[in-house]
């Protein structure tokens, strides 16, 4: 099973902070450090000192991590032109030696598209379509090659298809609950699919939406990689994971029944039973990114118990 850690700059963190988490991530032996993308806080938070872009935040960090993969959960397909973000994204992938992973969703938040002046068109899931089509296209094409693309909401004529990225396959993610276009669009382009915030019950029946759909694509269920997204509240004993859901505003029965909340025992087990229905990777969303004794003892006591 593989921890990797989720942030959510848009509660409130600049760039110094998620380097100094980047960088915990690495040197306590996580696989990989994600982020959200969103500009803009959600619920009671008041966002300071403000948005962070996810893209300019994960090139900085491919210049200063040697080892963590980095990626998005997930990029919203509303914010960027899908021939920019190919472009953005083998840029990054350069940048941290072939390290680079990305997570491509719809967009969903309105009020950002608002309060940033952000297009947010009615149809959005042809869209995504659309987008996966044209930046795996992209970097598909041959050096020297042409790439055009005519769609409903996106036509290219004659792209030189550059740059490429580092990797020969960067790997893309899709993800979501939808139970009939996710899980088609995951068997036509996914090299994982991820659910996020689902209880195991849940996220058996959607793997298994997305296996049926991977085969009736003529592809293999088992090329694709399964994965949750859960918070985490972890605690040596019941008081610190008490302290610990207070930070983040949340009750400890309710991170217990929605996410990865306990003692490390207690958590190790919960994984145990997300792994017993074919996930295999755990995105930890940390939302408190000033406690690193956090991470430490889900290095420590979580993630040694998994290997």
């Amino acid at each position: 099973m593989d921890l990797r850690i989720f942030t959510e700059p848009q509660q409130g963190a600049d760039y110094d902070t998620l380097l100094t988490v980047a960088k915990a991530t690495e040197d306590l032996g996580f696989d990989a450090f994600f982020r959200s993308d969103h500009y803009l806080s959600m619920g009671s938070s008041d966002g300071l000192p403000g948005p962070t872009d996810a893209w300019i935040t994960l090139a900085g960090l491919a210049r200063e991590t040697r080892r963590i993969r980095l990626g998005t959960l997930m990029t919203a397909g509303t914010f960027r032109l899908p021939g920019v973000l190919a472009i953005q994204v083998a840029q990054v992938d350069q940048m941290s030696g072939g390290r680079v992973e990305l997570g491509l969703g719809a967009g969903w938040f309105e009020e950002e598209h608002k309060a940033y002046g952000i297009p947010f068109p009615k149809e959005k899931f042809g869209r995504l379509e659309e987008q996966l089509a044209i930046v795996t296209g992209l970097w598909e094409t041959a050096i020297g090659k042409k790439f055009s693309y005519e769609g409903e909401y996106y036509q290219l004529t004659d792209s030189p298809a550059l740059p490429k990225p580092a990797q020969k396959k960067v790997p893309v993610l899709i993800g979501g609950h939808g139970a009939s276009r996710t899980p088609r669009l995951a068997a036509r382009y996914a090299d994982e699919f991820n659910i996020p915030f689902a209880s195991i019950e849940d996220s058996e029946r959607q793997f298994g939406r997305v296996r049926a759909a991977a085969q009736a694509a003529g592809r293999s269920a088992d090329e694709l990689v399964y994965s949750n997204a859960l918070v985490v509240c972890v605690g040596k004993d019941d008081a610190e994971v008490a302290r610990r859901a207070a930070a983040i505003g949340r009750e400890v029965e309710e991170l217990k029944a929605n996410g990865l909340a306990g003692t490390p025992a207690e958590v190790v087990d919960k994984i145990g039973r997300y792994g017993a229905i074919g996930s295999s990777r755990i995105y930890l969303q940390v939302l408190d990114l000033s406690d690193l004794d956090h991470l430490e003892l889900i290095s420590a006591q979580v993630q040694s118990q998994l290997g």
